[in-house]
């Protein structure tokens, strides 16, 4: 089953003899439960696609949509709300609340959108599942880096999201434990049924994924499924 369909995005900045095209027409679908990496040198339009995918910023064209919602036909507060719903981020620089601990850290997005109501029974089995529970009243400042990136993906998953965004993920680990982060996305995307799309400059760890889409300058210019070996572009 789609989850996510990208179709024909672009994106531009400035206009006339000061126009540049991050992204040029780039279409891929993304099914559940399949877990795609973005691909390509720096510049390309990798982190521009994400943040486009994540209703971060706004295609200059092209349609972008997500459990059968067009990002475009969402006012703000709507993008917000769905934003919280059904897509979770994980970001190189993990992005964690200092003043709170890792269980409040992880619950910060279901309490936001439910209150009283946040699944704390969901929350404490993907802590324990993360090899977490134990550090549960830690500080972020009290974590190693490879905690820290598993309480942001704790944190990604705790509202159970159709799409996981996952920008330079491992880009502050060591090879060991990028590789620990790694085999943590894996088994998430495939316990939780969920989409993930990782941008990465590290092409050893992408052929870790299902898929792999290659990105250079802002064209999508090959789609290789790693499940049947071959390439879709």
């Amino acid at each position: 089953m789609e989850v996510l369909q990208a179709d024909n995005i672009s994106k531009q900045y400035g206009t006339g003899a000061n126009a540049v095209h991050a992204l040029r027409e780039i279409s891929f679908h993304i099914s559940q439960g399949e877990f795609a990496a973005i691909v390509g040198t720096s510049g390309s339009g990798k982190t521009t696609l994400l943040n486009l995918i994540g209703g971060l910023d706004v295609p200059t064209g092209g349609e972008i949509i997500i459990r059968g919602h067009n990002l475009a036909g969402l006012k703000r507060k709507q993008l917000t709300v769905f934003r919280r719903r059904n897509i979770g981020f994980v970001f190189q620089n993990y992005s964690l609340m200092p003043v709170l601990n890792v269980y409040d850290n992880v619950a910060l997005p279901v309490t936001f959108d439910r209150g009283k109501h946040a699944g704390h029974r969901y929350i404490e089995e993907l802590l324990k599942e993360l090899g977490l529970w134990e550090k549960r009243t830690r500080y972020p400042h009290e974590l190693s880096g490879g905690q820290q990136q598993r309480t942001a993906l704790a944190r990604a998953l705790a509202n159970k999201p159709a799409v996981v965004l996952a920008d330079e993920p491992t880009g502050n680990l060591d090879s060991c434990t990028a590789a620990e982060v790694m085999g943590l996305l894996k088994n998430s995307c495939r316990k939780y049924n969920q989409a993930i799309l990782m941008v990465t400059h590290n092409e050893s760890l992408a052929m870790n994924c299902d898929r792999i889409l290659h990105i250079e300058d802002g064209r999508l210019v090959r789609d290789r499924n790693l499940d049947k070996g071959g390439a879709l572009l």
